[in-house]
């Protein structure tokens, strides 16, 4: 078997939070905490959750905005630790990242044009024609006119400006994309229209996708293996087929039984989470899902469950009732 393109091993990202002028005691906000995962070239691996259930952190971590508390991220077999300067951009420069609000993301001074053609002149060099050339090839493929290159982020929709994001993605000629809520602003029809963009961009490039969302139904659209967070942990982790009937977590099982239906007796099943996710800096004793959770049991409150395998390869679940 072919070593994974992307391995995260026990990677924590925390962030130190001060008492006052006055405590000399410092605390942590735990946004990760120890995730290990690995993502195989070709694949669409999809992480859900709740909004503070880590994931945008982590994804950022990834690309190597945030610098990891502990733990480790290895590209191709090769760790992003203690690597900085023209090392490290070497190493990210395969790894590129498509962001919920494409507009915020973009300097409104610059064209179109001009930030696509950046990109490449520090990630790939050649020549300035070939950049431009490269630059029209990229804004066809995603389905944006030539004369985009001419023109300002804030002259396009919402959706175009995703489209764009994508392309600048796209113009270092990545290998692997994180793909953080990239359709959580746009309405439904738009949605479907990147959504599908994305998957014949993997197709024809053989792209690998990190795909994070807090909808179910869009996850299990995109992806090939499924991961739910909770709390800057990973609680269960599955293919994608096999979360509608063999969730074993009850944040899963929760998480699923939000989508909606047609059915009203499905409608009438579903299980409506009590409360508010906790704080990352207080964190609940054992399980952190217990305060929310109606099978919570006095082991629950000691115990803090790891990932283990259930019924099948692919299946891992974090719980002390279904592990």
């Amino acid at each position: 078997m072919s070593e994974p393109l992307l391995q995260i091993k026990n990677l924590k990202c925390y962030f130190p939070m001060h008492g006052g002028l006055l405590s000399r005691r410092k605390s942590y906000v735990k946004a990760v905490d120890g995730i290990n995962l690995e993502i195989n070239r070709g694949e669409t691996l999809g992480i859900v959750g709740e909004s503070g259930s880590g994931k945008s952190t982590l994804a950022l971590t990834i690309a190597g905005l945030y610098k990891p508390f502990a733990g480790e991220i290895l590209f191709k077999g090769i760790s992003l630790a203690n690597k900085s300067g023209k090392e490290l951009r070497g190493l990210m420069k395969p790894i590129q990242m498509v962001f919920q609000d494409p507009y915020g993301s973009f300097n409104p001074r610059m064209t179109i044009g001009t930030m696509l053609e950046e990109a490449m002149k520090i990630c790939l060099g050649g020549k300035k024609s070939d950049r431009r050339s490269r630059s029209l090839d990229i804004l066809r493929m995603v389905g944006m006119p030539e004369d985009s290159v001419k023109r300002f982020p804030h002259e396009f929709s919402g959706g175009q400006r995703q489209r764009l994001s994508i392309a600048r993605a796209l113009a270092v000629d990545p290998e692997f994309i994180i793909l953080d809520e990239p359709v959580s602003a746009l309405d439904v029809s738009m949605q479907a229209q990147i959504l599908n963009l994305l998957k014949e961009l993997q197709a024809k490039l053989n792209l690998t996708y990190l795909f994070i969302a807090h909808d179910v139904s869009v996850v299990k659209h995109m992806s090939s293996r499924l991961a739910v967070m909770y709390l800057g942990r990973i609680v269960e982790l599955m293919k994608d087929e096999s979360i509608d009937r063999d969730a074993g977590h009850p944040y899963t099982t929760s998480l699923v039984s939000s989508i909606p239906t047609i059915d009203e007796k499905e409608n009438c099943k579903r299980k409506i989470l009590e409360g508010d996710i906790p704080s990352p800096i207080n964190l609940p004793s054992g399980c952190r899902f217990r305060t929310r959770c109606e099978e919570a049991g006095e082991e629950c409150e000691r115990s803090d469950p790891e990932l283990v395998r259930v019924d099948e390869e692919h299946h891992y679940v974090a719980c002390l009732k279904r592990g």
